[in-house]
């Protein structure tokens, strides 16, 4: 029952990501990725014990376990590239609101500056 569930939500995620392509300006190695991640849930979801069987290839003693340490080093990946995204939009603001400043000053009066001395 559970394994219809997931692969269901899965199926749904995938949907909605590529239905919605238009709106999400991802490029084409972020959309890979993703194709690659569902691929990789289905399989894990469909057939749990090739995940353990993995795991012990790679000296992990539970599929449990791998997807844990996959899932931490992915959140790590996603924090780092949100963060990095966000402060060159934080920048790219901070250029726009100086070119427009720039763009709309207007040279002080010559009358101005010998009232104020």
């Amino acid at each position: 029952m559970i394994q219809a569930l997931l692969l269901l939500a899965v199926v749904a995620l995938a949907w909605y990501f590529f239905a919605n392509r238009r709106k999400a300006n991802a490029k084409a190695w972020v959309k890979i990725g993703f194709a690659l991640m569902m691929v990789a849930a289905v399989w894990a979801i469909a057939r749990p014990d090739d995940v353990t069987v993995v795991a012990n290839w790679l000296g992990v003693a539970r599929g449990t376990d791998l997807m844990l340490y996959v899932l931490v080093v992915a959140f790590f990946f996603v924090t780092i590239s949100t963060w990095t995204r966000f402060r060159e939009q934080e920048l790219r603001y901070a250029r726009l609101a100086r070119a427009v400043a720039l763009q709309n000053a207007q040279a002080p009066d010559a009358g101005d500056a010998d009232a104020e001395r």
